[in-house]
């Protein structure tokens, strides 16, 4: 049973060379009042060479401030982070609200990603082991630990700036169309993802797409937190027991803070 209020929150990407997270204490106010906290996936650079040992400092720094505070954390696996324990979701309000990342909502994870185009047959090989992950969300969600680990990103992005960024995700040219249609698609997906393995879900709470936004498809609702990476804006997600709302994050040069609140359900 998590401690109330719940706020959920995606990609912080500690570590990243585009997260626009510096300092972890000025996350603090993010979570003040909060009974638990939810990482919904992303949170560290668990699989980057590059950003590891950076990130899991930063992780460690969090988790401390957190415990001290006397708040719980709650961490879910991503396509960056996917070893972290558990089943990779969680069901709140009686199961009308499901919590994920999100890279299970597609076949490939993150079909933007270089090393997923030139990956197919991987890809294929790893459905064919989990053929229960077709109908089972337990199994799913391992089958997205099991393509992030076999297909991790080998080139991060140098850059943080928003010009780089997007010189980064212009080439192969496959890339920023995928990321287009996903952008475009994500609520689609969500229903689609529910309607398979959690009929009973009425509003899905992911991160992965860094696309901070509410969508409705097919009698549901996806909502999408966003994230601290370049360029896209972040937010959380409140469930206080009754009332689930999402609140949209303010950043500025002293740090981050909560902003305008839209009731959800």
């Amino acid at each position: 049973m998590m401690r109330l209020p719940v706020r959920i929150f995606s990609d912080l990407h500690l570590g990243h060379k585009a997260s626009r997270i510096e300092d972890v204490q000025s996350l603090m106010p993010l979570f003040e009042g909060a009974g638990t906290v939810v990482f919904n996936g992303d949170t560290w650079e668990e699989l980057s060479p590059s950003w590891r040992e950076k990130s899991g400092e930063m992780l460690d720094q969090l988790r401390e401030m957190l415990a001290s505070a006397g708040i719980d954390a709650v961490f879910l696996s991503g396509n960056h982070d996917p070893g972290w324990a558990g089943l990779g979701f969680i069901e709140l309000a009686e199961g009308k609200v499901l919590v994920t990342h999100g890279d299970a909502l597609l076949r490939d994870g993150a079909p933007w990603k270089r090393e997923m185009l030139a990956g197919k047959a991987i890809l294929d090989g790893l459905w064919r082991d989990f053929p229960e992950a077709e109908t089972d969300p337990a199994a799913r969600h391992e089958l997205a630990r099991a393509i992030a680990r076999s297909l991790p990103t080998l080139h991060p992005p140098g850059g943080r700036s928003l010009f780089s960024r997007v010189l980064d995700a212009a080439f192969p040219p496959k890339r920023p169309w995928n990321m287009l249609k996903t952008w475009i698609g994500y609520g689609g997906l969500g229903a689609t993802f529910c309607a398979t393995y959690f009929p009973d879900a009425e509003i899905l709470v992911t991160g992965h797409f860094h696309c901070r936004g509410i969508r409705k498809s097919a009698g549901k609702t996806v909502i999408n937190t966003g994230s601290f990476v370049v360029p896209g804006p972040a937010g959380c997600v409140e469930w206080n027991g009754e009332r689930l709302s999402m609140v949209a994050i303010v950043e500025s040069k002293s740090g981050f803070g909560l902003g305008v609140t839209k009731l959800i359900r």
